[in-house]
């Protein structure tokens, strides 16, 4: 366990250090404005000056004014412990002591990440299941058919060139013009960009029985039914879960994605928000809400694979 900690520790205390360090000549220009008009003075004292000038240059003839950098509101990039600030409020402290929150009127805040983060759930759950599905179903027709291999394939290929930020709108659009919105409509878009994965996963996975163990079903006279729920399923079930773990990562960024041009909750319009306003902490903790929830979906399908090869009697 120490050998499997300790490594992300050192990469998760390295990457804190240079986000601190980034904090300063990212912000450094904003500091010296509100320094200046705090009546502080600062070099060069002209803003237009400043704001041509190099921003190292800033840090090196203005090191006494840096100490804001890590405190100030609105930063251009705000300091770690602003954005785990951002997240206890935006959760704990709005659903306990809110309010709004779930303690004082029943139901949960519509300001919290908790609720943001429940809508974008149920759209990446829903795409993910509905790309799962139709992902193993056109795997299993490319496998027993020719003229799918021939003309699916290309064309699953061919959709994920399209950037998804263009067609996430059309997608929108078109399923509320046909009376789907919502959910339902955030889940499609998930669903396009993770049924590709398991699309491609699963292919390998039918097809990695190799020749000696298909003569041998066709010697047992086995059926194609048959070659698939005895051999050719059970040999992709490590695919399969390769597969879901890629598609439910890409299925909460089509969730995302999907909220941008509806902005009625959930993670993307919570980041849309916060670049309206420019509340940089408020994007931030969304971006932390939406990987910490990558993370426990992926952690749960890895559950799954775990149980399930268990199960099959595969040594883990």
């Amino acid at each position: 366990m120490k050998g499997k900690v300790l490594p992300v520790l050192t990469v998760v205390l390295a990457i804190i250090v240079l986000w601190y360090a980034a904090v300063v000549p990212m912000n450094v220009k904003e500091v010296l404005t509100q320094a200046e008009r705090a009546g502080a003075e600062v070099v060069p004292p002209s803003a237009a000056d400043r704001r041509d000038a190099s921003r190292w240059a800033l840090i090196f003839a203005n090191t006494s004014h840096l100490g804001d950098s890590w405190s100030m509101e609105r930063a251009r990039l705000p300091a770690p412990h602003q954005v785990v600030q951002e997240l206890w409020v935006s959760t704990w402290e709005e659903e306990v002591n809110g309010r709004r929150g779930i303690v004082q009127s029943g139901s949960l805040s519509n300001r919290s990440l908790v609720y943001h983060a429940g809508i974008t759930l149920s759209a990446t759950v829903l795409g993910f299941a509905m790309g799962a599905v139709a992902g193993v179903l056109l795997a299993i027709g490319i496998v027993y058919s020719r003229v799918m291999d021939r003309s699916v394939m290309p064309w699953a290929i061919i959709s994920q060139t399209i950037p998804i930020v263009a067609l996430a709108p059309m997608i929108i659009v078109v399923l509320y013009s046909v009376g789907l919105s919502g959910v339902v409509a955030k889940a499609v878009i998930s669903a396009y960009l993770s049924f590709f994965p398991v699309v491609v996963g699963m292919v390998k996975g039918f097809r990695s029985p190799d020749a000696m163990q298909l003569d041998l079903m066709q010697t047992y006279s086995a059926s194609k039914a048959q070659s698939f729920w005895k051999l050719r399923l059970p040999a992709s079930v490590p695919y399969l879960f390769a597969s879901l773990k890629i598609g439910i990562a890409a299925s909460l960024v089509g969730a995302i994605v999907g909220e941008l041009p509806v902005q009625r909750g959930g993670l993307g319009a919570r980041m849309l928000g916060g670049s309206y306003y420019g509340q940089t902490e408020q994007i931030w903790a969304a971006l932390f809400a939406a990987a910490l929830m990558a993370a426990a979906l992926v952690w749960l399908i890895g559950w799954l694979e775990r149980r399930t090869l268990t199960a099959m009697g595969v040594p883990q």
